[in-house]
């Protein structure tokens, strides 16, 4: 009988572990293809289709828009319906919306096909999140977000270098190109992940007689004190990052240290070398460390990019000093990002209830979207306005509330939440007929 169970186990396993190559191949050639259009939105609705910055600007907003609409939906229907189906529709919504994108030409159009887009994005997200989560363990969930991370990370740069060679702001029709190539990125994801077969999720207890019964959806996720400590966390990650990668360092690293645009792209190319080298690398130093300690080193490390930022600024007279310094600014933020891809998307995972999954991933993704969609308003109005020494003040700030709201949180996360504990594994069963756990990793505490 033991076995068959093992028998049982190892063919589930198989399944999963298959399951997750499809998952992350086909999220590599999405990212892919969203390399292809992602930096050069804004010049396509401001400058190729003459419809100024303020309209590119809308666009952005209506992108976090369409996520407070469709997020809490997307969440409800993965817990219901499992991640497979949200999944191929967001991929389907996102195809027409890039699609549309490439062949629009009046604000009304942009601005609907940027709705669809982001629509269809924010849907994908959590549903990805949801498979991974339930096609790792506990002990490989942090390797499998890390690899989803990079493998994003090298489709976009792949794509963006693609892109570039393709890309003309005097022909209309190279931008439509690239969207259309976008679209049918999204469409192979649909087809690579349509068929796959996911894990059940862990079956769901039923209350004693005379228990109040098992709160579910925003009301469970809204009484988790330590989700909501995470949201808040997770909000000024994005916020302080992400937010200003492309908006606020990029108009101080132009208009303050007087860097030239062709330039940022080898400040962007850093970024994706820096993740995809240290990727790996940081996994198995954070696998033996509280992931709370590795989001707080994130603060300090992103603090230095900030540092350098003001560095860069104060000796801008110097070319190629400030020019390195900048460039640092972007390897910075990429050594970050390699900390925070095995601990944050694990600990939202660890947090939620197995059949409340959907809606806890896509809590933390309407998060993000709202928070990357505030970087840009903030990091461009400050350094617009001549304020630069106090953006980079904020910044910093910023960097410095989230090493220590990550200190803090460990307060609100169990051991193994933290990856404060030993992990076993169930092996071949021993002379006596029991089966014997081995210790697969030990973490710090």
């Amino acid at each position: 009988m033991i076995r068959t169970m093992r028998q049982q186990d190892q063919k589930t396993h198989g399944t999963a572990k298959a399951t997750l190559r499809r998952v992350q191949i086909g999220n590599a050639l999405s990212a892919f293809g969203s390399g292809f259009t992602v930096p050069y939105m804004f010049v396509y609705v401001d400058q190729v289709r003459g419809l100024g910055s303020m309209t590119a600007w809308l666009m952005f907003t209506v992108f976090a828009l369409a996520a407070l609409v469709v997020l809490p939906f997307s969440g409800r229907g993965i817990d219901r319906w499992g991640p497979r189906p949200v999944l191929v529709a967001g991929a389907v919504v996102t195809a027409l919306g890039a699609f549309s994108f490439g062949h629009a030409t009046g604000s009304e159009h942009v601005l609907l096909s940027a709705f669809l887009f982001g629509a269809g994005v924010t849907t994908v997200q959590p549903a990805l999140a949801t498979m991974i989560v339930r096609c790792s363990t506990p002990a490989t969930r942090s390797h499998a977000f890390a690899l989803q991370f990079t493998l994003v990370n090298l489709g976009m740069g792949i794509g963006a270098m693609i892109g570039g060679q393709i890309v003309d702001v005097n022909r209309p029709s190279s931008l439509t190109l690239l969207f259309t190539i976008e679209a049918a990125m999204f469409l192979v994801l649909a087809a690579v992940t349509g068929g796959v077969r996911i894990p059940a999720p862990a079956p769901v207890a039923a209350p004693a007689t005379g228990d109040a019964p098992a709160r579910t959806g925003l009301r469970a996720l809204l009484r988790d004190k330590a989700m909501i400590r995470v949201c808040i966390l997770a909000g000024l990650i994005f916020f302080t990052c992400y937010g200003q990668f492309e908006s606020g360092v990029a108009a101080y690293a132009t208009s303050v240290v007087g860097i030239s645009p062709a330039t940022l792209g080898f400040g962007l190319g850093a970024n994706t070398l820096a993740i995809v080298l240290l990727q790996m690398v940081v996994v198995r130093m954070t696998s033996r460390r509280r992931r709370s300690a590795a989001i707080a080193a994130t603060g300090v490390v992103w603090l230095g990019a900030w540092a350098a930022a003001a560095v860069a600024g104060l000796i801008r007279t110097d070319a190629m000093v400030a020019t390195v310094s900048m460039i640092s600014v972007y390897v910075l933020f990429g050594v970050g990002e390699a900390l925070l891809a095995p601990t944050l998307g694990p600990i939202v995972a660890d947090l939620a209830p197995g059949h409340l999954l959907g809606s806890y991933n896509a809590a933390f993704a309407l998060v993000k979207q709202i928070a990357v969609a505030m970087g840009p308003a903030a990091g461009v109005l400050l350094v617009g306005a001549g304020a630069s020494g106090a953006y980079l003040a904020v910044m910093a700030g910023c960097t410095v509330l989230i090493t220590v709201l990550a200190l803090r949180l460990r307060h609100q996360l169990t051991p193994a939440q933290d990856n404060a504990v030993r992990h076993e594994r169930i092996v071949a069963a021993s002379t006596a007929g029991a089966p014997r756990a081995f210790p697969e990793y030990q973490s710090a505490a």
